[in-house]
């Protein structure tokens, strides 16, 4: 779901990308990145989550184009890194737990990480979901809508954070790559196409 929803809006994002370098190919990079992920997640005989998430972190991995497609595939090792290989479902402080170690994962990955990126949107997901789950620990839909309430509020702020993007007048578009695949998982989570 998210990557049918990343590659019905790459263009959009591919038309937002003006930071690092104005290629216009955020998009484009994400979406071959999260399709290599599919990949190797429809490989895997196993149903449980910990398989899973470890196919979908290997697969970004490999098809990783671009910053933003590296970052995404470190998104997605750190989220993969925090779930063990037999677990079988994820719970709401599982999935909490798991973007933060995505963060870790990401910053660690750029050499020089610069706020107003995608960087600080998994970022300040990470900590609102963090304080999310103490509160409501079992909820993982109602986490997922809190991530995506978080997440496009921090993103509606990045151009105050970068003056690139204040210059063009645009969101950044690695952050906004990152909620459509948000709002992809989302739709999957809700059993919508």
């Amino acid at each position: 779901s998210a990557a049918n929803y990343l590659e019905h809006n790459k263009q959009l994002l591919n038309d937002l990308n003006v930071f690092p370098v104005p290629d216009g190919d955020t998009g484009t990079n994400m979406f071959l990145t999260i399709v290599s992920a599919v990949k190797e997640v429809s490989a895997v005989q196993s149903e449980k989550v910990g398989a899973l998430t470890k196919a979908m972190g290997n697969g970004a991995l490999k098809g990783a184009r671009g910053n933003s497609g590296v970052i995404l595939s470190q998104l997605f090792r750190g989220f993969a890194q925090s779930v063990p290989v037999e677990q079988e479902v994820l719970s709401a402080a599982d999935f909490a737990r798991a973007i933060q170690k995505g963060v870790e994962s990401a910053y660690k990955a750029v050499m020089k990480p610069k706020e107003g990126t995608i960087l600080t949107v998994i970022r300040v997901i990470a900590e609102d979901s963090a304080r999310y789950v103490v509160k409501h620990p079992g909820d993982l839909p109602k986490l997922l809508d809190k991530v995506i309430r978080s997440g496009e509020a921090i993103l509606e702020k990045t151009p105050d954070m970068l003056p690139a993007l204040k210059q063009a007048g645009v969101v950044d578009s690695g952050g906004a790559g990152l909620m459509t695949i948000y709002l992809g998982f989302k739709a999957a989570l809700d059993g919508e196409e």
